[in-house]
């Protein structure tokens, strides 16, 4: 685990019409404030990343493919400094993952389909606090492959 992140399972509500995906509620206990919500597609095999936020507080939900997200706490006075979390979210695993300032993440399509990322983010997107690295940076301690066990 890693201090203030957040994972937490998501209610889909399917009928004969189609189906709703709850996200985030204003009334939810970790949630911050509205910024903006965006949506991101991924390919399959396609890693964006890495990628940390100076001040904002990501939500992650994806409706649609699978990712596996991984974060990285490299937070100077953090209790899991130094820790590692590998999520795989989407359609398998609907899920809100709440990721705070600072802690460095990126996600990876995976499986056979594009993936369709929702944010809803505390602040405005705003480039001054955003710092990225290359996903295969050797300052995160991280291989993007297939795991083959």
């Amino acid at each position: 685990m890693i201090e203030g992140v957040v994972v937490k399972q998501l209610k889909k509500i399917p009928d004969e019409r189609g189906c709703i995906y709850h996200m985030l509620r204003s009334d939810d206990p970790y949630f911050e404030r509205f910024g903006e919500i965006y949506f991101s597609s991924v390919y399959p095999d396609v890693v964006k990343g890495w990628h940390l936020h100076k001040e904002m507080t990501l939500n992650y939900a994806v409706i649609s493919g699978m990712i596996k997200i991984v974060l990285y706490d490299d937070r100077k006075d953090s209790p899991t400094k130094g820790n590692l979390m590998e999520l795989f979210v989407g359609e398998e695993n609907y899920c809100l993952v709440k990721v705070p300032p600072l802690v460095w993440n990126g996600f990876k399509g995976i499986g056979t389909k594009p993936a369709i990322v929702a944010n809803c983010a505390t602040i405005c997107h705003n480039p001054d606090e955003i710092i990225r690295l290359s996903p295969y940076s050797d300052k995160i301690p991280y291989d993007w492959r297939i795991k083959e066990e």
